[in-house]
């Protein structure tokens, strides 16, 4: 797998919609037939037609549907894609969202090669016209992603070959953060979906390497001595249970000034997650190869970092192992050494991501770090308390945790903020070691972030799970979603900006 695979063409195009030549353009039809800036011109041109297909109810601008048009005179494009939005008053985010997608589809469902977009153009709520064309980039390419390497015989669809976007050369800088962050999100996507039997942490390791070198960042990666001689205790007994080597990956992003403290990202990896001794059930284990997500959007976050090549420095940490039940793997009941030296009674081995999360939270101090902010498929307490739509977000920091809020707000990779009250500790005590690492089923994910704040108590830290955002399950819509690498790109961005 390359580290720039999978990821469209994004162009911009300038001028009258009618003269511009394309396979496809897209234009937006509001309820009641009412028409965008770019229909009524194309209509125009067309003499009327478009207005005349929709006076005879072939579309009513429902949100969300589509009515192809082909060879309309006057008009350069071979086809006309008419998308509905639904009701001009309180068009908001969700529903340009989901008419790009909806346009990108249909366009995708046809034997065009390319598709000239011009929604980006409408007013939502009050986001700036840089917003639209970043967001129309990052759904687009996540309209048309697939994975289908692992077949036999892959899909020969056509895919686009470009899609471009109606809009001034002056956005330029919006489409390439847009396209970034695409690029980001398909890396952290294809290393999902990839299967634990082929993605294993030296395939990690081997694609951190590639993407140091295709982008000039530093990369170091750990062995199973190498952190043995660091104290990683608790890492290490996470992978005892597996003949797979466990890999600490480290990649470094030296683009702000030398001595400015760097922002650590913290991704958990666990390549696959079986239980270990407390042995998950059999439904859905298929999808334990996710579990790895915190590290492959860490991964995805750094593809985007190098192709906006951002003027910070970003540490990236990658702690990777498997979880699985053998003679040699954690039993309930032992009790681990972590590399800050604090003991840990191990209740129940599939609480396992904090166990070597606690380790790389220990190492990051050595950055002297501006912020650090960990990722994780940590709980499934997490998607029964927020389901798939945000993510949790728990900070001992104040000016973190709004930061990253705002980052997630802009990149609509929504977060909730979640208590981490001195109360939630008492739930971790155990009788004969520092901490336990579980606290009972009430308030599960808060507890794991509790266990993790002893880890980080430092320096400005927050932690994201992404139990319920990183993928979905289910035969039909299996598959990772690429998140929250907009989010975590977004704040750094935002960060650079400042610099």
């Amino acid at each position: 797998m390359s580290a720039k695979d999978n990821a469209p063409k994004f162009s911009i195009k300038t001028g009258s919609p009618e003269k511009l030549k394309s396979a496809c353009i897209v234009a937006g039809v509001f309820d009641g037939g009412k028409l965008s800036a770019t229909a009524r011109t194309l209509d125009r041109a067309s003499s009327g037609r478009i207005a005349a297909v929709l006076k005879s109810g072939d579309m009513d601008g429902r949100a969300g549907s589509t009515l192809l048009l082909r060879d309309l005179p006057g008009i350069a494009a071979e086809r006309v894609l008419l998308v509905g939005l639904g009701k001009e008053d309180g068009f908001a985010e969700k529903t340009y969202r989901d008419a790009v997608a909806a346009a990108v589809k249909a366009a995708a469902g046809t034997a065009a090669k390319d598709v000239l977009i011009a929604l980006n153009e409408i007013k939502v709520g009050k986001r700036s016209a840089g917003w639209n064309l970043e967001q129309a980039a990052i759904v687009a390419a996540d309209s048309i992603y697939r994975f289908d390497r692992m077949k036999s015989k892959p899909d020969n669809q056509a895919r686009l070959s470009g899609i471009a976007f109606l809009a001034p050369n002056t956005a330029a800088g919006s489409l390439k953060r847009g396209a970034a962050i695409a690029g980001g999100m398909a890396l952290a996507r294809d290393l999902g979906n990839t299967p634990s039997n082929v993605c294993t942490p030296t395939y990690l390791a081997n694609q951190a390497r590639q993407l140091a070198k295709a982008y000039g960042f530093k990369c170091k990666v750990m062995d199973k001595a190498a952190c043995e001689k660091l104290g990683m205790g608790s890492f290490l007994s996470v992978a005892k249970g597996s003949d797979k080597p466990p890999m600490f990956i480290e990649l470094r992003h030296d683009g702000g000034k030398k001595g400015d403290k760097p922002i650590v990202l913290v991704g958990k990896a666990i390549t696959f997650d079986a239980g270990g001794i407390s042995l998950k059930p059999a439904g859905d284990m298929d999808e334990m190869n996710y579990d790895m997500s915190g590290g492959g959007a860490v991964l995805g976050a750094f593809r985007a970092i190098g192709e906006l090549g951002l003027k910070l420095n970003v540490v990236g940490l990658v702690p990777s192992c498997e979880n699985l039940p053998d003679a040699h793997a954690n039993k309930p009941g032992d009790i681990v050494t972590s590399m800050s030296g604090q003991t840990i009674e191990i209740l129940n081995t599939d609480a396992e991501g904090r166990l070597i999360l606690c380790d790389a939270l220990t190492y990051a101090e050595r950055f002297k770090p501006a912020a650090v902010v960990d990722l994780a498929t940590l709980t499934g307490a997490c998607v029964i308390a927020l389901g798939h739509h945000p993510s949790a977000l728990y900070a001992n920091d104040d000016k973190l945790a709004q930061a990253l809020e705002q980052a997630a707000d802009h990149a609509w990779d929504r977060v909730w903020r979640m208590p981490l009250w001195d109360e939630y500790q008492e739930q971790l005590k155990s009788n004969l070691a520092d901490m336990a690492n579980i606290g009972g089923r009430a308030g599960g994910s808060i507890t794991a972030a509790c266990f993790l704040a002893r880890f980080a108590e430092n320096y400005a830290w927050a932690h994201l799970d992404i139990a319920g955002t990183a993928y979905r399950g289910g035969r039909e819509k299996k598959g990772s979603t690429g998140r929250p690498v907009p989010l975590l790109v977004q704040y750094l961005i935002g960060l650079a900006d400042k610099q």
